[in-house]
């Protein structure tokens, strides 16, 4: 299995531990994601508020260059996935987008490169049949809770995830993992990630909300496929603490995180160390110790 992989800007910066996860974990697998050379910022999430044809563009400059590659076009950033195929919806349900990208790029680009998300590849290339063959060490007893949020589920007629409003692909990953699913109402909720800098209270109240109702319905932590999310979810907790005047220490982990554990990769090459909220919890389940920080 080999795929053009777009890492996207957060993979160098704020999101270390989901690009180090996601690589670790395609080793793991035999996955070989070829990284796109000469690969630009998508324009998530400047771009697409200010100017839709420059966001558009932005993001077929990628696919382009993956189209010369001839293999779909793999993401695992939830932000970085969503800009790229509204682009594509955009480009083939549009004469005159298809016409301003083409005029941008200087060459045109007709929106048939697949884009999809690395969980995707989990779920529907590798399969749970085969992730359970290479799954080591069960995380029996833990309980985890699925978080979406809005980048993998909307807006739905571009995106085609999975069901906008009760998607289910996170959960029969963690499935495999032999971790327990929290059923909660809050899984597509937002976190407010889009107002981190500019209105950072609003990210801070909803980022906490969402902890409440997955901490309400008995989850010991989260799991995530947005970076966006989990720096909102993980970060900020030190700001809900100050400004709401109670603790949270809920863990925020990379679905890619909790998989590679169960595979019997080490919690330092799947990036733990990088977390702001102790994760003990999570490494409990298999029996491992938080590693020191870099």
């Amino acid at each position: 299995m080999k795929y053009a992989y777009y890492p996207g800007c957060s993979a160098h910066s704020t999101a270390r531990d989901m690009h180090e996860s996601c690589l670790a974990v395609s080793k793991a697998l035999g996955i070989e994601l070829k990284e796109i050379e000469g690969w630009t910022c998508c324009g998530a999430s400047s771009a697409h508020q200010t100017d839709r044809e420059l966001a558009a563009s932005l993001a077929s400059a990628n696919l382009v260059k993956a189209s010369r590659m001839g293999m779909d076009m793999v993401v695992n950033c939830a932000a970085c996935y969503n800009r790229s195929k509204v682009a594509n919806y955009e480009v083939v349900n549009s004469e005159d987008m298809r016409r301003a990208v083409a005029d941008s790029l200087g060459e045109p680009y007709d929106g048939s490169v697949p884009v999809r998300h690395f969980v995707e590849i989990l779920l529907k290339d590798v399969g749970t049949a085969a992730l359970r063959k290479k799954v080591v060490r069960a995380l029996t007893g833990l309980k985890a809770a699925p978080y979406y949020g809005c980048y993998l589920v909307r807006p739905p007629e571009a995106t085609d995830f999975d069901d906008p409003e009760n998607p289910t692909i996170l959960e029969r990953l963690i499935e495999v993992t032999g971790a327990e699913n929290v059923e909660w109402s809050g899984k597509v909720d937002c976190c407010g990630g889009m107002q981190n800098l500019t209105r950072t209270e609003i990210t801070v109240r909803r980022s906490a909300a969402v902890i409440d109702m997955a901490r309400a319905a008995g989850a010991e932590c989260i799991v995530v496929a947005c970076p966006m999310c989990q720096i909102s979810l993980d970060a900020r907790q030190a700001d809900m603490e100050r400004l709401l005047g109670r603790k949270y220490n809920m863990p925020v982990i990379y679905l890619t995180q909790l998989l590679g554990l169960a595979l019997g990769l080490s919690p330092r090459e799947l990036g733990f160390d990088r977390l702001m909220v102790d994760p003990a919890v999570v490494l409990k389940a298999v029996k491992e110790k938080v590693p020191s920080r870099r």
